[in-house]
């Protein structure tokens, strides 16, 4: 049950069988782990030694890491002033210092296009200088949270608030798309998203952040190429774009496929965001199977969000025009925020708080079958950081609503749960089973509507195959190191795989029980596990319990990510037992990959049939009759 690991012997090397928004330090190797914090402690110290104070980590991606902090001075001043009140500080954009030298280099051309925007939505640069060798971009911090954060605490944002979102975003466009007089191109900003839209709660009011994937457009909005007169135009390179990649949940085909520049760029971030947050998703794909029209929203302003996001792309421009054109007096439309039922959960989810700190990883497999057949690599040359990390090796060559699919499971792991989930789409319908347990009751209207929605995008994939995920604690994880990749992975003394047990045995129903080797042997699993570890799992399965296994094998370090709770006291003698000689034979293990299995309480599969869409449901035209839909 994993995603492809690959043998010693072929290259590229192992891939990660997770989609990390940030990696987990958790799941970093011992060493990996000190050099994060050592190289954390030392931006601490040198933003100290500028005499900035409240400083903290905010933000870790592909690039680089961001920090907080605060002159002293500015919480120091009058709290009649209602602007000190509302200072948020300022934000310490740093590269990983490991990259190569023209990714440093991004970090002052970043410095330099955010200079130029001068936008009450757009926290201004305050300084970019070198601390030492490091390069360090210093910004205003805007007020609040940023709004997947937000998205992730509320599930699907009230119609109201997402077109006053909606009109702040198209007042930000048309500013960057004007050129300025001395002949200035329009920027592009590149990256816009959820998680680059900081949200002030008190006003309303957004503001557009990380412009590390901003760049001077090459082509206008009529895709016509930008040039001040003939001779630049003649001397500029016309084939070759300038353009980042930015988010790939997010971006348009464009921008993915390495299209010239354009502010088109930007009104395909801008639309991906609203959908997204009006639909409670973390990604654009699943427009097909949940579409705009089915969210609630104000009939013009759905149709124009499910035109922006079309595959036509001339339907899309026109769309795009109507949002520049038309948002100031969509905006203005009197709205309140209607009362919204609880979710119906459609699959079973158990809700308690926990006693412990939960750092959720998502473990999905058997995702070949959602792959599509002879569909050309145009992705094969782009050298991105990011398209390697998040999509070229899990999503490339899926359709859409399959991407939807994979992201919804991800998203699930951005919520303190743990448990796992078994998809079988059949010929008459989709069964699903999980075993789900969310570890903070004020999550659970928003985890709800999160498992929801995977549960229509998986209705609306029309296939046959299954595919597995689990959801475990990284805080859990064990790590074996070696020195040399010939050596056996032997695991320290006292070293146990940790587990829970119930205060009560669980009734058993055989014929229910469900089973480690349910579903054979994983095809895309790389790594065999010794016969001793087989034998002691086929024993482990007999005894009732929940959780699942997964080694992780890399050269110079084994993972083992687990999560077990016995349904049986009276059998924990023979359950830790069997634990124990499972981790006592990892010193057999050879080769590279990753093998897991995976044990639900119960077979308890829900059937929904196939959809194409979900219906259309409009925000009332008379919001004092709710029942009445636009």
């Amino acid at each position: 049950m994993a995603p492809p690991g690959r043998s010693a012997s072929l290259s590229p090397p192992l891939q990660q069988f997770y989609i990390p928004e940030e990696q987990s330090e958790y799941l970093l190797s011992h060493g990996d782990a000190r050099k994060l914090k050592d190289w954390v402690a030392l931006c601490t110290t040198q933003l100290l030694q500028m005499g900035y104070a409240d400083i903290e980590m905010i933000g870790k991606g592909a690039y680089g890491f961001v920090f907080s902090g605060r002159l002293p001075r500015q919480g120091q001043q009058s709290q009649d002033n209602s602007k000190s009140r509302r200072d948020a500080g300022h934000v310490f954009k740093f590269t990983r210092i490991t990259l190569p030298r023209h990714l440093h280099d991004r970090l002052e051309d970043e410095a330099f296009l955010l200079k130029q925007v001068n936008h009450p939505r757009v926290p201004r640069l305050i300084a970019f200088h070198h601390a030492g060798s490091q390069p360090m971009l210093v910004m205003e911090r805007a007020p609040g949270l940023n709004l997947e954060e937000i998205s992730l605490n509320q599930g699907p944002l009230p119609p109201r608030l997402i077109l006053r979102i909606a009109d702040q975003l198209a007042d930000i466009l048309r500013h960057l798309r004007r050129e300025a007089g001395d002949g200035q191109r329009p920027l592009v900003h590149g990256d816009i998203k959820p998680s680059n839209l900081v949200f002030d709660h008190d006003d309303e009011t957004i503001a557009l952040i990380d412009w590390g994937s901003s760049v001077f457009a090459q082509l206008d909005a009529n895709h016509q190429h930008l040039a001040t007169n003939v001779m630049e135009l003649m001397s500029d390179d016309l084939q070759h774009t300038n353009a980042r990649l930015g988010d790939v949940y997010f971006i348009g085909e464009e921008q993915l496929n390495g299209g010239l520049s354009s502010p088109r760029f930007d009104e395909q971030g801008a639309a991906a965001t609203l959908y997204a947050l009006a639909s409670g998703q973390s990604c654009r794909f699943g427009h097909l199977a949940i579409p705009a029209t089915s969210l609630g929203l104000p009939v013009e302003f759905a149709r124009m969000l499910d035109g922006m996001l079309a595959p036509d792309p001339a339907l899309r421009q026109r769309a795009g025009d109507y949002f520049l054109r038309e948002m100031p007096r969509i905006g203005r439309t009197v709205m309140v925020d209607l009362p919204t039922p609880a979710p119906t959960q459609r699959v079973p989810i158990w809700t308690r708080q926990a006693r412990r700190d939960i750092d959720t990883v998502v473990y999905s497999s058997r995702k070949s079958f959602l792959r599509q057949q002879g569909v050309a690599d145009t992705l094969s040359e782009i050298d991105d950081v990011q398209l390697d990390r998040y999509y070229k090796d899990f999503m490339h060559n899926m359709g859409d609503t399959e991407k939807a699919f994979l992201a919804a499971v991800s998203r699930l792991g951005r919520y303190p749960v743990e448990g796992g989930l078994a998809v079988r789409w059949d010929v008459d319908g989709v069964y699903v089973d999980t075993s789900l347990n969310l570890h903070d009751p004020d999550l659970k209207t928003a985890f709800i509507s999160a498992v929801n929605n995977m549960v229509y995008l998986a209705q609306a994939i029309y296939r046959q195959g299954i595919f597995k995920s689990c959801l475990f604690n990284a805080r859990d994880t064990l790590h074996i190191e070696r020195d040399r990749p010939d050596e056996p992975f032997v695991p320290p003394s006292g070293m146990r795989l940790p587990y829970q047990v119930s205060t009560a045995p669980e009734v058993e129903d055989r014929s229910r029980v469900h089973s480690y080797f349910e579903d054979g042997p994983d095809p895309e699993e790389f790594l065999v596990l010794p016969p001793v570890i087989m034998k002691a799992l086929e024993a482990l399965n007999d005894i009732h319990h929940t959780g699942m296994i997964i080694f992780e094998a890399l050269p110079h370090h084994l993972k083992i990510h687990s999560q077990y709770h016995l349904l049986d006291p009276s059998r924990e003698d023979d359950f830790r037992h069997r634990l124990d000689e499972i981790l006592g034979a990892v010193d057999r293990i050879t080769g590279l990959g990753v093998s897991g299995f995976m044990k639900m309480p119960y077979k308890d599969a829900r059937f929904f049939p196939y959809i194409e869409r979900l219906p259309e449901r409009y925000y009332p035209r008379n919001p004092r009759q709710p029942s009445t839909t636009g």
